[in-house]
């Protein structure tokens, strides 16, 4: 219906009936573009997000991440439509030292994933005995060699220390500084 102004049926948003709806332009962060395609996957085999398991460390806390990860969700059949909603039953591995602790901090476990979820998601907590794998992040700081004029450098900054365990430290430590900013240079392009 359009008015003596022109204005057409369509609402402020809608456009032709030839147009097609455009996604956002620009780059997008890796790491939707990966829960894009592992998602599905994920919810297949386990009935659950990649979000659960990228979250589980502020989810567990420290006191549990480290022998601790969610292993699936399992839902209740639901035989009807009438049927009223039911929470579903985290199963979750944990190695043997860490099993007591998470018997004794289960509800409150329960409680943060409703509350990652948003809604009353997790009814029970199932515990499974198993090896849990440490996916550990290498934070060594990369060192590079120091060149002979690097080297150099550092003996005439050190050479008017008398102390021969205050020398022998402070040229431990610009051969780690000189090493370290050396690696980032490289690292980085510069």
């Amino acid at each position: 219906m359009s008015d003596d102004k022109g204005q057409s049926d369509k609402g402020p948003g809608e456009k032709g009936s030839g147009e097609s709806k455009k996604r956002p332009r620009g780059p997008r962060p890796l790491s939707d573009l990966v829960a894009d395609l592992v998602d599905p996957i994920v919810s297949k085999k386990a009935g659950m997000t990649s979000g659960l398991l990228s979250a589980w460390p502020e989810i567990a806390g420290l006191r549990l991440e480290q022998g601790c990860r969610p292993e699936k969700l399992l839902w209740p059949a639901r035989r009807s439509e009438d049927d009223p909603f039911q929470g579903a039953t985290l199963v979750v591995a944990c190695e043997g030292a860490f099993v007591l602790r998470l018997q004794h901090e289960s509800h409150e476990l329960i409680a943060r994933v409703n509350g990652y979820f948003g809604y009353p998601a997790v009814a029970r907590l199932k515990i499974v005995q198993k090896p849990v794998e440490h996916h550990r992040i290498n934070r060594k700081i990369p060192v590079k060699p120091l060149t002979p004029r690097d080297q150099r450098t550092i003996a005439e900054a050190t050479a008017r220390i008398e102390s021969p365990r205050l020398r022998s430290a402070l040229e431990r430590f610009g051969e780690a500084i000189l090493g370290r900013n050396a690696a980032d240079r490289e690292r980085n392009g510069r």
